[in-house]
């Protein structure tokens, strides 16, 4: 009970100096429970839309796999009288016919896509029964004939549609035109996706070439009649292999299909929680560390009057326990929050969540609270027994004696061996003859760099803030070199708050090398491999359609245009194994398109009849030679013997692997109704015809916005944007780490400020002035900061070198240092330094000069 009056007598005694370090715990709390919050509250709005569209049991095709860009444009379809059929089962109320497709663009009058931006499908159905579960007219009618289509209510809100306004729907079979009719608002939350209904002979025809056909037919139970026993009759009732789920099956594959995307979403964002942990310990580690050291004569008089060690260490880890309860509430409560603020700026990007479906598990408490008290706790464990060191004779000592000025030298002796162990990890990375291989090494030397760097950085303090010092600080005069001692008073104290910077600054450093690097690979590999001028393709991965082929072709200053088209089947090598492998079946102008390199025989020759070329993994894997015979299963088509006429080197990052033949060849085995439509197209310009035939391209693209004309300069730019924004979105993530460890300097100023209050009496005494005091705690953040920062830029480097070292391995050969990003970043810690010292600068000037002598 004493120990616990103790402990909350000093944690409200100090509850300002707490105040920094229970935010740093509410801040890394609120991240993770925000985080799950947030993944669970998409969970339960897919599940809930899952749910309502899934009818009891649905029949499908069972080629079917469900894809969003079927390779021929066209989902797979089922005779209409089959419907008849299932309806005949036993325990069958009613069958219904459908037809879906997500191969579609749907542009308004001013030729704007209609579709989401956040990457959810464009969705064209018929208008059915089974769409009432989810959907609710509540403007205009349903469709009732090929002029007349119905939006949802998303769509129509976002993109200011109404009734009457025409729309224009693109897909494989051709462009049709229809007007409003209708708008359909959601039951359940729609989380981005914009759908458009026609009637159903319209969609028939219009999606999948002719009336006669669905996509799948939703079958209702009647009353009594299990979902599963359902699925048995309605299976006895097929004489062919179709696909049948009910609706707990469609369910569960939808939610398997976004689960693990959510998976990834959740883990990567708890990846920065955790790094933003990992700072905050620092954080904590510092403010008790410095509590106990200015309560260093009350602790000895503690022990004086007959306080055991262990109940000065329990004193200390029950503050600690408060900090961590005060803090995880805080959490916990702001977590969710952060989640309904995510939920807010998804649905600016065009995903909808609905607050309505806010989650909260009792499991995000219960791990925001135990994660917050434990690392918490941790974290103060080396104080607390720092604490239980003090001796009774410590009350006749001046409090605050820094007692751990220097490093010991067992640290310093650990903190290289770490270091010396990372460095040589990283660099066995960088010899690596594989990439998996390097990976392991890789994450070892970056774990062991890091850890090292924190341990050997109070050795790393003395050295390193000297030299700054020497270049940023002296031209301040005394103020400067009282900044400069003031930081080396205490190399443990400025390493460890050096060190929370260090960390979020050394992954910025590492990524921006690394994406720099990819970009410049890639620029390189464009420069040296592509030889089309042009490329086309759909910026939201659709396949290319017949009438944008025709137009491309059709335009003028073009030499060629180049088809190219995956195709999938199983070969079997000459050795007897079959893998499954997907060929690119392309123009034979591809060949000058794109510049491959050959280990054996002639590129050329791989676009001759039933010839084909092979990657040069793949024929060492087998034991292939230019003249073997491959047997090729096409997918959906006849099996055929191919001759290997080419072997491509697998050392290029483009086409990296892939196997060529010609569209002809391709297109005598597959059925003309399953040729895949084209992935992407090439164009080379006539001679001096560069710029007319960019135009023509653009112009002959104009009606179809899903498509992009790129020239070279174009496709770097994109390239480079897409990994920019990627980029930025882990800095934005990293952002919160960085926080922390900037909170972590201000509270290490600001019980600096207290722990020389009697000494900055006396300066003050002496002649220093308020102004002189304010800058000389502003120039010791900006050396503290700069610390961190340029070990943490150093450190990061490093680790970017030996990163793309590894990706070498996979084509990405040039390394870039992307100098600009690493020197704004360096500068920019400085005033960070700045920002961090403005409270406890001003605080400290504004202390009176008598009661700051006077202070014990």
């Amino acid at each position: 009970m004493t120990v616990l009056k103790t402990s909350l007598r000093n944690f409200f005694a100090h509850k300002g100096r707490m105040a920094l370090s229970a935010v740093a715990v509410l801040l890394s709390v609120a991240f993770v429970s925000g985080t799950l919050v947030f993944t669970d509250t998409m969970n339960t709005t897919f599940d809930k839309l899952f749910a309502a569209t899934a009818s009891d049991v649905s029949v499908s095709p069972k080629g079917s796999d469900d894809e969003e860009n079927p390779r021929t444009g066209k989902p797979e379809s089922l005779p209409a009288s089959l419907v008849e059929r299932v309806a005949k089962a036993e325990g069958v109320k009613s069958a219904e016919g459908g037809v879906s497709s997500m191969s579609v663009t749907v542009v308004n009058s001013a030729n704007k896509d209609m579709g989401s931006s956040n990457g959810a499908p464009t969705i064209a159905a018929n208008w059915t029964s089974n769409a009432l579960k989810s959907m609710e007219i509540t403007s205009g009618h349903a469709p009732r004939g090929p002029t007349e289509v119905m939006v949802d209510a998303d769509t129509a809100d976002k993109h200011h549609l109404k009734l009457g306004d025409e729309l224009r729907t693109i897909a494989v079979t051709g462009d049709f035109t229809a007007k409003i009719s209708g708008i359909a608002s959601f039951k359940v939350t729609n989380p981005g996706a914009a759908v458009v209904y026609f009637d159903t002979a319209t969609a028939q025809r219009e999606l999948l070439g002719k009336e006669g056909l669905f996509t799948q037919i939703s079958v209702t139970a009647a009353d009594g009649v299990s979902d599963e026993q359902l699925k048995q009759n309605v299976a006895k009732t097929l004489d062919a292999p179709f696909k049948l789920q009910t609706a707990k099956e469609a369910a569960d594959a939808g939610r398997e299909d976004v689960g693990s995307f959510l998976d990834v979403m959740k883990y990567a964002m708890l990846g920065f929680a955790g790094i933003a942990l990992l700072v905050g310990i620092f954080l904590i580690v510092n403010t008790f560390s410095m509590l106990v050291a200015q309560r260093t004569r009350e602790i000895g008089l503690m022990r004086a009057i007959g306080s055991s060690r262990r109940q000065v260490n329990r004193s200390v880890l029950v503050e600690a326990l408060l900090l961590g309860i005060v803090g995880s509430l805080a959490g916990v409560a702001a977590g969710v929050g952060l989640a309904v603020g995510l939920m807010k700026l998804m649905g600016s990007l065009g995903m909808e969540l609905s607050t309505r479906d806010l989650t909260v598990k009792w499991t995000t408490p219960v791990v925001g609270l135990v994660l917050g008290i434990v690392v918490t706790v941790v974290a103060a464990y080396v104080p607390a027994r720092r604490a239980g060191k003090v001796s009774p004779m410590a009350a006749l000592r001046d409090a605050g004696t820094p007692a751990d000025g220097k490093a010991g030298v067992l640290r310093a002796a650990i903190g290289l061996l770490l270091t010396g162990g990372g460095a040589a990890a990283l660099l066995v990375a960088t010899r690596a003859d594989k990439a998996s291989e390097g990976s392991m090494f890789l994450g070892l030397g970056v774990v062991l760099s890091l850890i090292g760097f924190v341990v050997i950085g109070p050795l790393l303090a003395g050295v390193v803030v000297r030299v700054i010092s020497a270049l940023v600080l002296r031209m301040f005069g005394p103020v400067g070199r009282l900044a400069e001692r003031n930081a080396l008073r205490n190399p443990r104290r400025t390493g460890a708050t050096g060190a929370a910077l260090m960390i979020g600054l050394a992954l910025v450093a590492c990524l921006s090398v690394v994406g720099s690097s990819m970009v410049a690979s890639a620029t390189s590999e464009l420069d040296k491999s592509v030889g089309a001028d042009f490329i086309i393709q759909s910026g939201k991965g659709q396949l290319i359609i017949p009438q944008v082929e025709q137009a491309l072709k059709k335009a003028p200053h073009i030499d060629h245009v180049t088809d190219y088209k995956g195709v999938e089947a199983k070969l079997t090598a000459p050795d007897g194994r079959t893998e499954d492998e997907e060929l690119v079946a392309a123009d034979p102008t591809y060949a000058q398109d794109l510049r491959r390199e050959t280990v054996a025989g002639e590129l050329s020759a791989a676009y001759g009849k039933d010839a084909m070329s092979v990657g040069d993994r793949y024929a060492k894997r087998h034991g292939i030679k230019v003249g073997d015979t491959i047997k090729v299963a096409f997918k959906d088509g006849r099996s055929a013997g191919l001759k290997v006429a080419a072997i491509t080197s697998d050392d290029s990052n483009i086409d990296k692997g892939v196997m060529y033949t010609n569209i002809t060849t391709a297109a005598q085995y597959i059925p003309a109704a399953k040729m895949p439509k084209n992935v992407i197209m090439f164009a080379v310009a006539e001679d001096g015809k560069e710029k007319e035939a960019y135009a023509a391209l653009k112009a002959s693209m104009a009606k179809y916005p899903q498509y992009k004309v790129q020239n070279q300069t174009d496709f770097k730019q994109d390239l480079k944007d897409q990994i920019g924004q990627l980029l930025n979105i882990v800095y934005g993530l990293l952002a919160l780490a960085i926080i922390v460890a900037v909170l972590g300097v201000v509270n290490t100023l600001a019980l600096s400020v207290v722990e020389r209050t009697r000494e900055i009496g006396l300066m003050r005494a002496i002649g220093l002035s308020r102004r002189q005091l304010r800058r000389m705690i502003r120039l010791e953040s900006v050396v503290i900061a700069l610390f961190g920062a340029l070990l943490g830029l150093g450190l990061g480097m490093g680790w970017g070198t030996a990163a793309q070292k590894l990706l070498a391995l996979e084509g990405l050969g040039v390394l870039e240092i992307p100098w600009p990003t690493i020197i704004t970043v360096f500068v920019a810690s400085a005033f960070v330094g700045l920002f961090a010292a403005l409270v406890p600068a001003f605080r400290a000037g504004r202390m009176n000069v008598l009661n700051a002598i006077a202070t014990e």
